[in-house]
C-alpha cells in the first residue's frame, strides 16, 4: 500500500485507510482493533513494519506511511510493558492494527495491554503451535477447534476497556478476533512448515531468514541460494495447508520474488529504513541494512 503524494489535501484520510486489506480505521471506542484476523485470513497482500524501538511517535508514523500492520518487537526490542502499552495506544489512535513479538511467557501481558495478534519466534513443532494456540484464546465452551484455550480470564485491563466492555462479549470477541502468528527460523522447522501452519487456530507463519541463516551455516547470509531454497519450501508449505505465509523483504524485488512463491504477509524494519534515511540524509550513497 503507498503512502499518499506530499500534496494531498489535509483533509484527507490517512493512506491506510485507502485500499487495506484491513478495511477502514475502527471508530473510537473499543480498545482492541479486531481487524487483524480477518485481513490474514482474506488472501490479500499485507504491508508491515518491525518496530524495536520503544517509541509510540513511530507506531504512528507506520499508520500515517500507509503500512497495514507493525509488529512491536519485544523480542529483540527495549521496550517495557508500559511503553509497549503506550505503544498499542498509539496504534489504535492510528488505525493501524498491532502485533506483538514476544516470547511465550509474556503473551498475556501483551494480550491484556490490547495487541491485535501476537508473534512467537522459534516455533519447532505442531504441538508447541498448539500450546501458542491455548495460551492466546479464553475457555469458551462450544467454541470451534483453535478459538478456545487457557488464557487466563480478567477484564480489568486495557483490552477489555478496563471492565466498560468486559464479560462474554469480550472473550468471544477476543477469541475470534486476536491472531495467532508463528515464526518459524531453523531446519527443523521448516521440515514441518505445513505440519505447523495446519495447526487449529494458527492464522499465519513467518519466515525469520536471518536466523534461518544462522542456523543452516551462512552466518546473515540470506540471500544465499540454500537459504532461498529453504524459504521457498516453508512459503510453499504453509501456503497448501491454507494459511498465510509471511517472510522479511527489504525491497520490492525480495517482495516480488516471495509472493511468487506464495507469500502475502510482508514486513520491513524500522531501524533499517531509518538508518538508511540518516545515511542518505549525511550524503552516503546506501542501501538497507538488516
Amino acid at each position: 500500500m503507498n503512502a499518499e503524494s506530499n500534496q494531498t489535501s489535509n483533509n484527507s484520510a490517512p493512506a491506510q485507510a485507502q485500499n487495506s486489506p484491513l478495511g477502514a480505521p475502527l471508530p473510537p471506542g473499543l480498545p482492541l482493533d479486531t481487524r487483524l484476523r480477518t485481513a490474514l485470513q482474506s488472501k490479500q497482500t499485507l504491508h508491515g513494519i518491525f518496530c524495536g524501538l520503544p517509541v509510540p511517535a513511530l507506531i504512528e508514523m507506520a499508520a500515517f506511511a500507509g503500512f497495514d500492520f507493525v509488529v512491536i518487537d519485544n523480542e529483540h526490542g527495549m521496550a517495557g510493558f508500559e511503553t509497549t502499552e503506550h505503544m498499542l495506544r498509539a496504534a489504535r489512535a492510528s488505525g493501524i492494527a498491532p502485533i506483538v513479538r514476544c516470547f511465550e511467557a509474556d503473551i498475556p501481558r501483551n494480550l491484556d495491554a490490547g495487541a491485535s495478534g501476537i508473534q512467537v519466534p522459534m516455533v519447532q513443532s505442531p504441538e508447541q503451535a498448539a500450546r501458542l494456540v491455548q495460551s492466546l484464546r479464553y475457555p469458551q465452551p462450544g467454541a470451534a477447534s483453535g478459538l478456545s484455550g487457557m488464557r487466563g480470564s480478567a477484564f480489568s485491563t486495557r483490552a477489555a476497556g478496563y471492565g466498560a466492555f468486559g464479560g462474554p462479549a469480550h472473550t468471544a470477541r477476543s477469541n475470534a478476533s486476536i491472531a495467532c502468528i508463528a515464526m518459524i527460523e531453523t531446519p527443523q522447522a521448516v521440515e514441518c512448515a505445513g505440519e505447523i501452519a495446519a495447526v487449529p487456530g494458527i492464522d499465519a507463519v513467518f519466515i525469520g531468514p536471518n536466523d534461518l541463516a544462522h542456523t543452516m551455516g551462512h552466518e546473515n547470509r540470506w540471500h544465499e541460494a540454500p537459504v532461498q531454497k529453504a524459504i521457498e519450501r516453508a512459503v510453499r508449505a504453509i501456503s497448501d495447508a491454507g494459511k498465510c505465509p509471511g517472510v522479511l523483504a527489504l525491497d520490492a524485488t525480495q517482495q516480488a520474488r516471495y509472493a511468487s512463491w506464495g507469500a502475502r504477509y510482508f514486513a520491513t524494519v524500522a531501524s533499517s529504513v531509518i538508518f538508511k534515511a540518516l545515511q542518505e540524509a549525511a550524503g552516503q550513497r546506501a542501501d538497507i541494512q538488516y
